[in-house]
């Protein structure tokens, strides 16, 4: 098969070719691309997804101002403004800027403005569960909510209950709700495994959420320094392949693979090597095609922090992956 022998891509807009575009015009200053792609996205998760990768892009320019000044009163601008403003925010926090309270404080205005030009939009709600996250010791009440099940923590619940009316089981949502787990104070894996667990149980057929498990498995992985431990027994314990049946048969079996997150496709050819179910993982290198993310394939590495050996081993995996599901004719 051909993409054996080629070098694996990076791109966040992966097999969304319309984004692509809008990225690369939004790099070079202008904002006419981004508008129009925003305009014609048809549907919330679609909206979600682009409205997070154009903003991580537009993060360190002001092009979303100047499309503001150029359109005061759009409403896609006014989401786009609070989605640059919340990644500020949350990047001058993992940095430890001296302005990441004022940062914060600007981002929450950003998103209650957001939120009223557009009530029946996910995305303000879902950059308001990103701001949890620097609420660390829980000291605004909305972020310590009584939680909707037993063996789950308080949290920002009622901010993922909004999120969950205007798009349910918006994938962003579930994950900046994770993402908060981590970082709690006195937060464990275990919040955040039963958080997954809950939240894919639920899932319906086609649902993103079914690989919330796997991105938990990965986090523990991390914090054991698995990669120097030689923990590879990790992947193939009966838990570990439960998961990652789970998500295939959950979520991939009924999904669209080009309109899915190149994140999750890694994690599930990840998890299926890993539990040495080669060729189903097949299937999921060749829906990711010539795209690729570091991680989780870093954290298998005896340095994560080096770029080269993650590739290197995620080509190793895509080619062992793929010649075991031309041999299997049921793959």
């Amino acid at each position: 098969m051909a993409q054996d022998d080629t070098r694996p891509v990076y791109h966040p807009a992966g097999h969304d070719h319309a984004l692509r575009v809008a990225l690369q015009e939004l790099r070079s200053g202008r904002w006419v691309s981004m508008r129009d792609l925003l305009a014609e996205t048809p549907d919330w998760a679609l909206w979600t997804q682009r409205t997070q990768i154009l903003a991580a892009a537009a993060a360190g320019s002001d092009v979303v101002r100047a499309w503001s000044a150029e359109e005061p009163h759009s409403t896609a601008v006014a989401v786009m403004s609070a989605r640059v403003a919340v990644e500020r925010a949350v990047r001058a926090r993992r940095e430890g800027h001296r302005h990441t309270r004022d940062l914060w404080r600007e981002a929450w205005d950003a998103c209650a403005d957001s939120a009223r030009a557009r009530p029946d939009d996910p995305v303000p709600w879902v950059c308001l569960l990103a701001l949890a996250q620097l609420d660390e010791k829980q000291q605004m009440s909305e972020h310590r909510m009584p939680p909707p099940g037993p063996m789950l923590p308080t949290g920002p619940w009622a901010l993922l209950t909004e999120a969950d009316k205007r798009d349910p089981g918006n994938r962003e949502a579930y994950h900046r709700m994770l993402q908060f787990l981590y970082v709690r104070q006195a937060g464990a894996v275990s919040d955040a495994v039963n958080f997954a667990q809950w939240a894919a149980s639920a899932a319906a057929p086609g649902s993103p959420l079914h690989a919330l498990p796997l991105y938990v498995r990965v986090e523990r992985y991390r914090r054991e320094q698995g990669h120097r431990r030689a923990l590879d027994l990790y992947w193939v314990a009966e838990d570990a392949v439960r998961d990652a049946e789970r998500t295939l048969h959950g979520w991939f079996d009924h999904a669209e693979p080009e309109a899915a997150s190149l994140l999750d496709l890694s994690q599930l050819a990840h998890a299926l090597w890993g539990a040495q179910r080669f060729a189903d993982a097949g299937r999921v290198f060749r829906a990711l095609g010539p795209y690729y993310t570091t991680m989780p394939w870093a954290y298998r590495t005896p340095d994560p922090l080096d770029q080269a050996l993650a590739e290197e081993l995620f080509l190793r995996a895509r080619e062992r992956c793929l010649a075991a599901a031309q041999d299997d004719p049921g793959a």
